[in-house]
């Protein structure tokens, strides 16, 4: 199950006069350097995409009404979604906030077929959420999440090992879950453009070009996907952690820098929210060949936006392979189920503890600006001189 432009259709639901506009949430809407998070399918129409610059997104379509992110409403509607999904099955796998897999073994008796049990679900999320859902149906989470992409919005695709070859390998290489661009472009330089040509391709010529990775695409292509339906890999990861997928892979350091602050910031908004902090701070980087590394760095506690970015940019800049083209980046605080954050008493204070004492109080201000006015209130002044940079 994966929702359909889920950011602003959250928005939609309770700002209806967006609908049938283009419109996109976007990291902040002021600031023509910020993000495109989520752009509606009449935007889309137009060419705008996720992770587009808003300068961008606007010399497409003009007319696209920007809207700022209030991630704590969309964690609730993600919340709201799950409970539906929990109807139907007992066993599900959230794969991010807007994203599920659902074991039906055993679902059948209860609630009829497959496509019906999909049926249910989406019309309960459209008709009580007033939210749009695509539904994936197969026998493994690949084939699942492959079916749940072909019919955008509001479809519904079952996808069974038996048509792989009609359905699947007719698909370009571009279009398989797992390829990047820069995968794309190195398989394309050896023959091969469709998924069906990744799976009718010796696997030892796959290993030898991409590795590990070459050998996982071939078993994918052929319909192969042991892993199983996992409802506690989600569950358990007792972190508050962004991430987002780039519209152009990189290796520009200050783009992704900015990436880091706009996600650091999320973060930190939600760690303060919650009234907890974490005692790492980790940094996920997947490379365009898909190769993925995460690295982290302990903290005495993990709270506040500034030394949350901090922290990730110094793992960032000692870890890259700058040579790399980066296509997902990441940053998350852990441990944050277990310690609250806590009082400094007065007697305890030293410069360096008044410092960041002055630093929480700035940014609980600043996040109390953000809830009564919006995200794009405030803004850093890094973003403010990314602004000015496009501008001129």
């Amino acid at each position: 199950m994966d929702m359909n432009a889920f950011y602003i259709g959250c928005e939609m639901t309770r700002i209806p006069e967006l609908k049938g506009k283009p419109a996109a949430v976007a990291g902040d809407p002021k600031n023509r350097g910020g993000i495109i998070l989520s752009p509606n399918y009449d935007a889309r129409k137009f060419g705008v995409r996720t992770t587009m610059l808003i300068h961008e997104a606007r010399k497409l379509c003009p007319e696209i009404i920007f809207v700022p992110p209030e991630h704590s409403f969309y964690s609730h509607m993600s919340g709201m979604v799950m409970d539906i999904l929990a109807r139907y099955a007992p066993v599900i796998q959230q794969n991010s906030i807007d994203e599920a897999w659902l074991d039906l073994t055993g679902c059948e008796k209860l609630f009829g077929k497959p496509v019906e049990i999909a049926e249910k679900i989406m019309n309960d999320i459209k008709n009580e959420l007033d939210l749009w859902c695509s539904i994936g149906i197969s026998e493994n989470k690949f084939l699942s999440k492959m079916a749940s992409d072909m019919k955008k919005p509001l479809g519904i695709t079952e996808l069974w090992e038996s048509e792989i070859k009609s359905k699947l390998w007719p698909l370009k290489v571009r279009e398989m879950y797992g390829v990047g661009k820069q995968s794309e472009k190195k398989l394309n330089n050896i023959g091969i453009y469709t998924i069906g040509d990744i799976a009718r391709t010796d696997k030892r010529v796959l290993v030898r070009e991409f590795g590990k990775y070459g050998e996982e695409i071939h078993m994918l292509a052929n319909g192969h996907d042991p892993s199983p339906v996992d409802s506690e890999s989600y569950a358990e990861n007792k972190s508050i952690s962004r991430s987002t997928t780039l519209g152009e892979d990189t290796t520009d350091i200050e783009y992704l820098k900015d990436i880091l602050l706009e996600l650091s910031e999320e973060v930190g908004l939600e760690a303060r929210r919650q009234d907890y902090s974490g005692k790492t701070v980790s940094i996920v980087i997947k490379y365009s060949d898909f190769q993925t590394i995460t690295r982290q760095k302990a903290m005495p506690q993990a709270y506040l936006t500034k030394e949350i970015y901090e922290t990730g940019v110094k793992l960032l800049e000692d870890n890259w392979n700058r040579t790399r083209p980066i296509r997902l980046i990441g940053i998350g605080i852990g441990g944050t189920s277990e310690e609250k954050v806590q009082q400094i008493s007065l007697f305890d204070l030293t410069e360096e503890k008044v410092d960041t004492r002055k630093e929480e109080k700035l940014e609980k201000t600043l996040d109390a600006i953000k809830e009564r006015y919006g995200v794009g209130a405030v803004k850093r002044a890094r973003l403010i001189t990314t602004e000015k940079e496009h501008k001129s």
